[in-house]
């Protein structure tokens, strides 16, 4: 039986998206819940499988065409089960040039990989057909891309031995320049949805908003210290969980955002939205851009909890695996660029929330305490707001509370 392959509904956020790739190409036998088709919309990339055994008969819309919800992009047929493409029906036969057509077939959609793992293929010249990949089902990920080693390529001949006459005789100039030559060479390629949401985003929130930033510095080495006497504890007990720094802030800035409910509030016309949860989003820096998955009623999660649900996102972000809802919403969000060695920047509000924090380097610094200079571990604190409705006193306040809380760890278990 014929069946049409649809666009999956979008959420009310996503208005449209772009065919991203193709896994299977007409003709090709398909096995139910197989990977079919990638869709890339300004959030996330969504994938369509197979709803049954069968064979995809047709594609009407190419790589790169727009979509929206409930459009046909292939039809499908049940009933041709077991079938596989004409060229892999033919696999004895020769192709025009006497090379089996089995490798064709080989070379062509039966490459399965990830949109990360094919976008870095294609920014460094790889073939995908070259590459074993080691996700479910043989599936390149980016990480197989990344280690791939290319075959050696057999060592030229040795130059001919150059004569007077080859010495004196003039070079003629190469169809195309060697890469040393010093050629001016460009690249144009179409800007991906998500990175286009994201500069509309960016470009909104300076029109929109009136964003100021307060910093401070906050001590580290009481962190550091707890962090380095129970890291081995915390790992046995809680299952391999490594303790991180993101677990003590996002509870610093929950309890700092019970203390400061403004901070946590949002805008909604002539209205302020309060919010009576505090739903963090923690800022994910991926091939595609950067995402924001959020950590729902994070006041009732544990720094375990914490840890892990950052983990898991971070490792679905990478792999293009985070739906729509857990990128969805959000009052608060925190960015680390000091994983990548900032040490100081002024993040961009993300709206309809009014605050965001950045945390930076830990970099060591001579600091007076008590009437002696002693040698410490320091990070810079950013906290971007959106002066429309927060004021610096509540902004610097909540800077305060949150460097309190991570110089006085007790503070933050005791909630006090």
């Amino acid at each position: 039986m014929l069946i049409d392959i649809k666009v999956p509904a979008f959420p009310e956020s996503v208005q449209e998206g772009t065919i991203a790739a193709w896994h299977k190409q007409p003709g090709e036998a398909v096995a139910r819940d197989e990977l079919i088709v990638d869709i890339e919309t300004d959030k996330v990339v969504l994938e369509v499988v197979a709803p049954n055994d069968g064979v995809l008969t047709e594609i009407l819309k190419p790589e790169g065409a727009l979509l929206v919800s409930g459009e046909v992009m292939a039809r499908f047929d049940t009933e041709a089960s077991g079938a596989g493409s004409a060229v892999a029906a033919d696999t004895n036969s020769g192709g025009s040039d006497g090379a089996p057509l089995q490798q064709a077939a080989e070379g062509g959609g039966e490459v399965i990989a990830s949109p990360a793992a094919r976008k870095w293929a294609n920014e460094q010249d790889i073939d995908l057909r070259q590459v074993s990949g080691t996700g479910r089902g043989g599936r390149i990920t980016k990480e197989d891309v990344i280690n791939f080693t290319p075959a050696p390529t057999p060592a030229p001949a040795e130059p001919p031995v150059e004569t007077a006459a080859s010495v004196a005789a003039p070079a003629t100039t190469p169809a195309t320049l060697a890469p040393d030559s010093g050629a001016r060479v460009e690249k144009r390629v179409p800007m991906t949805r998500m990175r286009a949401r994201i500069a509309e985003r960016l470009l909104q929130v300076t029109q929109t908003t009136a964003m100021l930033t307060t910093f401070n510095e906050v001590d580290m080495h009481r962190i550091i210290d707890l962090r380095s006497q129970f890291k081995e504890q915390f790992m046995e007990v809680h299952n391999g969980t490594r303790l991180g720094f993101m677990g003590f802030f996002v509870r610093a800035v929950v309890e700092a955002l019970k203390r400061y409910p403004l901070v946590n509030a949002s805008i909604d016309g002539d209205d302020v939205v309060y919010h009576g949860y505090q739903d963090i989003g923690v800022a994910v820096s991926t091939d595609r851009g950067l995402v924001v998955p959020v950590l729902r009623d994070a006041d009732q999660m544990s720094i375990a909890e914490i840890e892990n649900a950052v983990v898991e996102y971070g490792s679905k972000a990478r792999e293009g695996k985070l739906t729509i809802e857990e990128i969805t919403g959000g009052t608060f969000t925190i960015t680390n660029g000091g994983v990548f060695g900032s040490l100081m920047s002024t993040p961009i509000l993300n709206p309809p929330q009014t605050a965001i924090l950045g945390m930076h380097a830990i970099k060591e610094r001579p600091v007076a305490e008590e009437g002696e200079v002693v040698i410490r571990p320091m990070m810079n604190l950013a906290l971007s707001y959106d002066h429309r409705l927060i004021d610096g006193r509540e902004a610097v306040l909540f800077l305060v509370a949150v460097k309190d809380m991570i110089e006085n760890p007790a503070k933050i278990l005791l909630e006090i």
